[in-house]
């Protein structure tokens, strides 16, 4: 008899662990917030947002901002960017189970406590929402509140059936609420 702990085991018990969601991003100025769904693998290997290589988010953000070098600057000096231009950064849900970084594998679901941050951030006046779990999730949350509840198109490399370009004209949208 083997001592091994069978393959197919040690994959489901890592699948059912649960992956959490990271400290939110934002500052007193906040006056547009970005929430993902939860971070994807690449990000919760290297504790810090948008880590996959291939994501957009960082060139996205950068166009909001007026930044093209935000995806050259080290990571925070990336948040210290944002957040000096009034954008914050968090997640709609707080944590979840989760295989791979699919949001359709995405289970068990508990959303973030957004209503409560929002009420912490004086300047808020919109929220983008990255891809549509993001949105389906927080719109939920922020249902009646007086903010401008934005759907974006997901910067996700899965997501890659939209050009840059087409992403990038939707993303812009939020710099009106920027100024």
């Amino acid at each position: 008899m083997s001592n091994e702990t069978p393959r197919s085991f040690v994959s489901s018990e890592v699948e059912t662990r649960r992956k959490q969601a990271f400290a939110p991003v934002v500052a007193p100025n906040t006056r547009v917030l970005i929430l993902g769904s939860l971070p994807g693998e690449a990000s919760l290997a290297a504790g810090r947002y948008y880590a996959h290589p291939r994501n957009r988010f960082w060139h996205l953000a950068g166009a909001v901002i007026g930044r093209a070098d935000l995806p050259d600057l080290a990571y925070e000096a990336r948040l210290a960017a944002l957040l000096a231009a009034g954008l914050g950064l968090w997640d709609a849900i707080a944590s979840a189970r989760r295989t791979g970084s699919l949001d359709a594998a995405i289970r068990e679901a508990e959303a973030a406590p957004l209503r409560q941050l929002a009420q912490t951030l004086p300047a808020l006046r919109a929220v983008g929402f990255n891809g549509a779990r993001a949105a389906a999730i927080g719109r939920r949350a922020l249902a009646g509140s007086s903010l401008a509840l934005i759907d974006l198109p997901s910067s996700s490399p899965a997501h890659a059936a939209m050009p840059l370009a087409a992403k990038q004209a939707r993303w812009l949208e939020l710099a009106a609420h920027l100024g």
